[in-house]
């Protein structure tokens, strides 16, 4: 096996691990706020605060994480979030109050970038020809991970508690941090790094108008999809009528999301290359706003867990081709920098969407945020589609 294969599926198994360890543990936490003391009445706002936490910090520290790694390299990046997010995930096992919780939200935030750190490095290492392939499979990785950790979250948490998924989650996580230390080695950048400041950084993106578009896109999607995920559980506990069963439950609906994206990610990138990644990724945010809003008339389990199915059929082609179009669109020498400010829209707007959404869970039902998610995600697909966001740099056809 070729060298950039064989580091390809290391890190393929690491970021699988690292997902794994986040959804078997992250999903849960509104949950978890019932076992730390909060009521009924006020959760929905917790739910989102302390969602909301981690992505806060991480937004900021996520292009300062990006520019070390183009400086110091890669690899590092990747050992350094690997080692720390595993003693965070010990540390949320041992919380007492909600606001402990918080403060450990913020410091996971504060010290992420195994994902991103690992995406550059598969995109430093592999060949021109191979770079969507290889990004398209570490993105398989990240959604393999999606779908086992709810699974296995749900089925420890039933048999052992919240408390000990949690454990799990940290042991899972540095155990992929061990095997990056022992088999990965970081490749060689064909480019010549340039020195960088942290707002030099957000200047070069926000004046490439392909950049900042994309970058929009990527908040826009995770602002409406974040939204919905900090009170997914509570509602899935209010269909099936029993909080005991809750996190078994949102375990398994959750995993089919990932099943569905594993489904459509290589139709999604095949249809992408041959009509157009611009046009893919219009048809995919406004077919995934709609089917949210479809939400808003679904009173059954059984049914919300086939809408939520094909919700993520739609969304596994969103992610993907926003990424395939950054990478080709930055210089190699700014590659773990790109990474980087993707993650910091990641962030960002997983740190607004959920504040939305526990605000508005105050006022309205769950369906009327619903409707509200999948308004914001159809609007943007359809602006996309008119052409507006890709007027300037953004080529309809890669």
């Amino acid at each position: 096996m070729q060298n950039w294969k064989r580091t390809m599926w290391i890190l393929w198994v690491g970021v699988l691990l690292c997902s794994s360890s986040y959804t078997m543990a992250v999903p849960f936490l509104p949950l978890f706020l019932f076992d730390l003391g909060v009521g009924q009445s006020s959760v929905n706002l917790w739910a989102g605060i302390v969602h909301s936490s981690a992505f806060l910090v991480g937004a900021v520290m996520a292009p300062f994480w990006g520019s070390m790694a183009d400086k110091y390299g890669k690899r590092k990046m990747v050992i350094r979030a690997g080692i720390s997010l595993a003693i965070i995930y010990s540390l949320i096992s041992v919380v007492q109050t909600p606001w402990q919780l918080i403060v450990v939200r913020m410091l996971h935030g504060f010290v992420g970038g195994f994902v991103p750190a690992s995406m550059a490095i598969v995109a430093t290492v592999a060949p021109a020809n191979k770079m969507g392939q290889s990004l398209g499979i570490m993105q398989a990785g990240t959604m393999t991970g999606g779908i086992l950790g709810p699974f296995f979250g749900g089925l420890l948490a039933t048999a052992f508690g919240l408390r000990m998924s949690f454990v799990v989650s940290g042991a899972i996580i540095f155990l992929a941090t061990i095997a990056v230390i022992f088999w990965v080695k970081e490749g060689h950048s064909r480019g010549e790094a340039k020195k960088s400041t942290y707002w030099g950084n957000l200047k070069y993106a926000f004046t490439n108008a392909t950049l900042r578009n994309l970058l929009l896109l990527l908040l826009i999607f995770q602002i409406s999809y974040n939204m919905i995920q900090p009170l997914l559980t509570l509602h899935i506990a209010d269909l099936q009528g029993n909080v005991r069963d809750a996190v078994l439950t949102s375990g398994y609906v959750i995993s089919l999301i990932g099943i569905a994206g594993i489904i459509a990610s290589p139709l999604w990138g095949r249809a992408g290359e041959r009509l157009g990644h611009m046009r893919m990724l219009a048809f995919c945010m406004a077919g995934a706003g709609l089917v949210v809003c479809f939400q808003y008339f679904v009173d059954r389990l059984w049914l919300f867990t086939f809408v939520q199915f094909v919700f993520g059929l739609f969304i596994a082609g969103i992610a993907p081709t926003v990424n395939t179009l950054f990478v080709k669109s930055t210089p190699e020498e700014f590659r773990g920098r790109s990474f980087g400010m993707t993650a910091s829209a990641n962030q960002l707007g997983s740190m607004i969407g959920p504040l939305i959404g526990g605000v508005l869970g105050l006022y309205l039902s769950i369906h009327w945020i619903f409707v509200t998610s999948g308004l914001i995600l159809a609007a943007a697909g359809l602006s996309v589609m008119a052409g507006r966001p890709a007027k300037k740099g953004m080529p309809e056809r890669q």
